[in-house]
């Protein structure tokens, strides 16, 4: 079987929510469908149980006849281009289709008339921002808008995803909303310095009253802080009610993992929900990606690592103001600030993942010995576990 690597796309709605999720195969030369559907089949229980859809991008590896052999969760949408039913197996793929009764997303071409004509329904309609402008893209949302729910890709920037809205389309993956929105920030704001100040009390392991009476400044800190831990990606078997309960179960440490998490709640942008996403994906995955390649104390700085490089987008502010003001090791610090060091490897793995270099990922995860399995397996985690934390 060929080596697969597979890359993802955070689909946002018009609410600035994300909808679903993208999932792009990188295939090595010679992947065939069948390899495509044993390293789905692979992921088994790391695959996403819940019903937002995860559409799936073969990356150049042709969906064919073979393709309903994989016995797809009830969320999984395949992206078939209309050449597909243009092809000359296209009697065999349309069968195999219309039996299977898969979620199909078209990919609009010269050949989407061939496919509507084929009798294969399709749940959604995918366009390529890249390849319509807005004039045309609304032209073909109008037309394609009764066949299924109108879907943008590879979206530039935030007014092409305007755009994209505006010509009728319901919401578009892509990485728009890690770009700023705006000039930076020259300072931290107060509600970001308060929030500083408690991660910092903890850190030096404070008395709890003291860090108690800090939270209590701001009442939803609080509330926030314990909806994260109790969140079912957390996995405690009980309910913890305050913060002085959350120190007996849980220690300074981890409490101070899930406090990284308040950061980001005081963004202001209105991406912020897709943006602290994006942050905890690339924390959990971080943090499982170094399980028996760090030090299991190290776990937990993985996971700050991840969350917080985010930070600059989140909070409008250049990182170096934002880790000038917190007490963090040198090793997250380095990795934040682009020099490296220890965890670097780590987030430049994270970061490659929510790229179109299937090349970049293959060498980053090899870097750090990982096998294509292990990274996906990895990769479907993290994204399971980001859809449990409520924001």
């Amino acid at each position: 079987m060929s080596d697969i690597f597979i890359s993802r796309q955070p689909l946002i709605n018009r609410q600035n929510r994300i909808l679903g999720n993208r999932l792009n195969m990188h295939p090595r030369s010679g992947a065939t469908p069948r390899d495509a559907a044993v390293v789905l089949q692979s992921l088994g229980d790391d695959w996403p149980a819940n019903e937002k859809p995860i559409f799936l991008n073969g990356g150049g590896i042709p969906w064919d006849a073979e393709l309903p052999e994989w016995e797809a969760p009830p969320n999984a949408t395949f992206e078939l281009p209309g050449a597909a039913f243009a092809a000359s197996g296209a009697a065999a793929l349309v069968s195999g289709l219309q039996s299977a009764q898969l979620s199909l997303c078209l990919m609009v071409d010269e050949h989407a008339k061939t496919a509507f004509a084929s009798g294969v329904a399709f749940r959604f309609i995918g366009l390529d921002a890249k390849r319509f402008p807005p004039p045309q893209m609304k032209t073909l949302a109008a037309q394609t808008q009764p066949h299924g729910i109108g879907v943008a890709f590879n979206v530039p920037d935030r007014q092409a995803f305007q755009d994209c809205l505006n010509a009728g389309l319901n919401a578009a993956a892509s990485w728009f909303f890690k770009m700023p929105s705006g000039a930076p920030a020259k300072a931290i704001s107060p509600g970001q310095a308060q929030i500083i100040r408690i991660m910092n009390l903890v850190r030096k392991n404070a008395e709890v009253k003291e860090i108690e009476a800090a939270l209590k400044q701001d009442v939803t800190l609080s509330y926030k802080l314990l909806r994260y831990i109790n969140s079912a990606g957390f996995g405690l078997s009980c309910e913890i009610q305050s913060f002085r309960h959350a120190v007996t179960i849980l220690g300074y440490e981890k409490l101070n993992k899930w406090l990284s998490l308040l950061l980001a709640t005081a963004s202001k942008d209105p991406m912020a929900q897709a943006q602290m996403h994006t942050a905890l994906c690339r924390a959990r995955l971080m943090e499982i990606l170094g399980q028996g390649l760090v030090d299991k104390n190290e776990y937990d700085n993985l996971f700050i690592t991840g969350a917080f490089s985010m930070l600059e987008v989140l909070l409008g502010i250049t990182m170096d103001k934002v880790l000038e003001t917190m007490s963090l090791p040198e090793a997250i610090g380095d990795a934040l600030l682009g020099r490296g060091g220890v965890y670097g490897p780590f987030l430049d793995l994270a970061i490659a993942c929510e790229g179109e270099d299937g090349e970049a990922i293959a060498t980053q995860a090899g870097m750090l010995g990982l096998s294509a399995d292990a990274f996906n397996r990895a990769m479907m985690k993290a994204l399971s576990f980001a859809e449990t934390i409520q924001f």
